[in-house]
């Protein structure tokens, strides 16, 4: 016969193996022992009930900053505000290092699982109590329904998760019920992403080219690289697609260091005074090792560091500001140039003129779109153009499409364009082609004609 403290200890070993030491919600055992009971309470009339997953966005940079003591009082209160906000018969647990999850026994379906994410989305963006400071996070959700969504713990379980990653790639703040709609999307993410490691591995995705023209003679001075991609059994796939899974799934690095090693090598072949800009991916400027990457490729192929311009924008520098302008610094020593794209769209645009050191402007073609038909884009575009000749900056804008567009650019003062008027992405054969009509003996030797 077992002592009291016998009894005592192994209920409390029991308990622990339910319980978060950190926050006192119950753990991944005790939401699987949920489910599982509720799923089986209901498996002969199947009555719907919601599995959630919160995941909260940018905790990471958070605990980095201000140490793991302030990130775990965070963690602390966001336990007791979702616990405190709990529906009747719910509970809440802490599913991994920054995740919650919470069962929702009388949530039956879509319209009520997204009412409640908003709400807990409210709960949790009010500011965070550290002390002798506040700080503020949001938060992104996944819901899955029972048994729409799968019939046990995994695989209902696999379905919140899946809602939850759409809904990290939709941005911060997103709510997301699962839906065969979303299954489908994430398996064709899946089936691109294969595709596209094995064209990365076989060389297969390739660099067009855009011009880039000076304004005040309508002289070709460089072209933009853009990646471009055609899959034997997918077809086109756009840029606007796989450069973004690239970087979600992390394998952007090896896609921009391939990408960069050919547009390089296409360069050293153009006149020495055209220059080659190329985009810089958000997780390259959180990679101290990108500048000597980056040095190493053009150093191998050839290319003169002074005719190559990097493009970074304004997102890609939110996340590590410190080491991307280590990064930033590092490349403008060795004589690359650096350039902020799409100027206007992203965070605090003054605040990044003042704490990078940038070279060169790219007006977002929303902005250019609208230039002859919308008088507040003109005075923007107007202000920009005067206050990057007042910082010494050069200015591109992007998106021109018609003769009217670059005509009043020319009349702003804007110094360089790029667009379908003045041209198309080529490929280098293509390019090789089109500045031939513009130089004499294209063959290695240039001048001009």
């Amino acid at each position: 016969m077992k002592s009291a403290n016998a009894e005592m200890i192994l209920q409390n070993e029991q308990s622990s193996g339910f319980t978060d030491p950190l926050t006192g919600l119950g753990n991944r055992n005790r939401l699987r022992e949920k489910v599982t009971q509720l799923a089986a309470e209901r498996a002969d009339d199947p009555a719907p009930f919601t599995l959630g997953v919160a995941n909260l966005d940018g905790f990471r940079p958070i605990n980095d900053l201000f140490g793991r003591d302030a990130g775990d009082e965070i963690l602390c209160q966001v336990a007791h505000r979702l616990s405190a906000c709990m529906p009747s018969g719910a509970i809440v647990t802490r599913h991994g290092s920054d995740e919650f999850a919470f069962v929702l026994p009388l949530v039956f379906e879509r319209h009520g699982a997204e009412r409640i994410g908003a709400m807990f989305k409210e709960v949790l963006s009010a500011p965070y109590d550290l002390g002798d400071r506040h700080v503020r996070l949001s938060a992104s959700f996944g819901f899955a329904v029972y048994p729409f969504a799968g019939e046990d713990f995994p695989d209902i379980l696999k379905s919140a998760e899946t809602a939850l990653y759409r809904s990290k790639r939709k941005g911060t703040g997103s709510v997301t019920v699962y839906s065969s709609e979303i299954a489908d999307e994430m398996r064709r993410s899946t089936q691109i992403e294969q595709a596209l490691r094995n064209a990365i591995i076989a060389d297969e995705v390739d660099v067009h080219f855009q011009p880039i023209v000076n304004l005040a003679g309508d002289e070709v001075v460089g072209f933009e690289a853009l990646a471009r991609w055609t899959d034997a059994d997918l077809g086109f796939v756009s840029p606007a697609v796989f450069v973004p899974l690239a970087e979600e799934r992390g394998f952007i690095d090896i896609l921009t260091e391939t990408l960069l090693r050919k547009a390089a090598a296409a360069a050293v072949a153009w006149p020495h005074d055209l220059f080659l800009s190329f985009n810089l991916s958000s997780a390259q400027l959180t990679d101290l090792r990108t500048s000597q990457n980056v040095m190493s490729i053009i150093n191998r192929v050839g290319l003169d560091p002074r005719r190559l311009e990097l493009e970074i924008t304004e997102t890609a520098v939110v996340a590590d500001p410190e080491t991307a302008s280590k990064i930033i610094a590092d490349l403008r020593a060795e004589g690359i140039r650096i350039s902020l794209d799409d100027f206007g769209t992203g965070q605090s645009s003054l605040g990044r003129l003042m704490d990078f050191s940038f070279d060169k402007l790219k007006i977002d073609r929303a902005f250019v779109s609208r230039i002859t038909q919308d008088p507040a884009a003109e005075h923007i575009i107007r202000a920009i153009v005067a206050m990057c000749e007042g910082l010494g900056l050069e200015v591109v804008a992007e998106g021109v499409e018609d003769f009217a567009e670059a005509l009043k650019l020319k009349a702003l003062g804007c110094g360089m364009a790029q667009g379908y008027f003045y041209g198309k992405a080529m490929d280098r054969n293509a390019v090789k082609t089109f500045l031939a009509e513009k130089y004499i003996d294209f063959t290695g030797q240039f001048g001009r004609s």
